[in-house]
């Protein structure tokens, strides 16, 4: 398998281009598929509060043979513990719940705009860093306005923002904005979860000339777009699989093929950042 290659955050953290989404990952059967993921070459796991999962991956990571100064971990702050002092307690209940000193990553899970309290919620992410809960303070879900206010706000930049992004969703527009702050783009649901897209024609031929699947080439057009992907996956075939997207390189014509599915409502669950609220 190829060296995984790295990005560089906009505050120096270094983090590999490719991580395990461990959404629905619970309990001992997830552990042991975390564990797995990381014995296999993951470095970069990413989990929620929301996820109920933070126990099963400091079980994973207690589990793995790889020392956890090597890993990256991450875990994301749910939108109903916003306020400044509520955000503070939930962190440091995510790294009691993980069993860890810190994580390497933690984000705002959604801006949950009516709210309006996702500027003191990135007031009390700083003060976390500063405490030393987290090396690296980012977002996910947030308009380019969102990250707008927060940098004005407070002058604290996120080093990266996930988002839903995949070949009917390739966000061209919220990746350029982000670019212009230095945030690295990361993907959530890379696959569509299991969408048509999985079984097109065009990416099965574009496949078939690397000899890779289309999810291997869909992954592989997330990296070449300069995003970091985190495909879930549970068992370790398809955890190997996703992996082994650094030994071949895609056209710009088969790049222009994948991100040619992309639609203006290609959101596929209908959460729009602008209006979505999450609890």
């Amino acid at each position: 398998m190829n060296p995984i290659p790295e990005l560089i955050l906009n505050d120096g953290l270094k983090i590999p281009q490719i991580g395990l989404g461990t959404y629905m990952l619970k309990g001992r059967d997830g552990a042991r598929a975390m564990a797995g993921a990381i014995d296999a070459g993951y470095r970069l796991l990413d989990s929620a509060f929301n996820y109920e999962n933070e126990g099963a991956l400091g079980e994973a990571i207690r589990m793995s043979s790889v020392p956890r100064e090597e890993l990256l971990i991450c875990s994301k702050l749910p939108g109903r513990r916003q306020a400044y002092d509520q955000a503070l307690v939930t962190i440091e209940e995510s790294l009691f719940r993980a069993g860890l000193d810190y994580y390497d990553l933690y984000l705002i899970h959604w801006p949950n705009p009516k709210t309006d309290r996702y500027v003191e919620a990135w007031q009390a992410m700083i003060e976390a860093k500063k405490r030393g809960y987290i090396r690296s303070i980012g977002v996910c879900n947030f308009l380019p306005e969102h990250n707008d206010r927060i940098i004005r706000e407070t002058g604290v930049v996120p080093s990266l923002n996930q988002v839903e992004l995949h070949p009917f969703f390739n966000q061209a527009y919220q990746r350029e904005k982000d670019a212009e702050h230095g945030i690295v783009t990361e993907s959530w649901s890379p696959l569509g979860r299991g969408h048509s897209v999985l079984q097109d024609e065009k990416i099965g031929q574009i496949a078939a000339a690397h000899g890779k699947t289309n999810t291997q080439v869909i992954l592989r057009w997330h990296v070449q777009l300069g995003a970091v992907p985190i495909p879930k996956a549970g068992s370790l075939e398809h955890q190997i699989e996703n992996l082994s997207i650094f030994d071949f390189e895609l056209s710009e014509e088969e790049m222009s093929v994948l991100s040619g599915f992309s639609r203006e409502d290609g959101r596929l669950w209908n959460q729009d950042p602008a209006v979505y609220e999450e609890f």
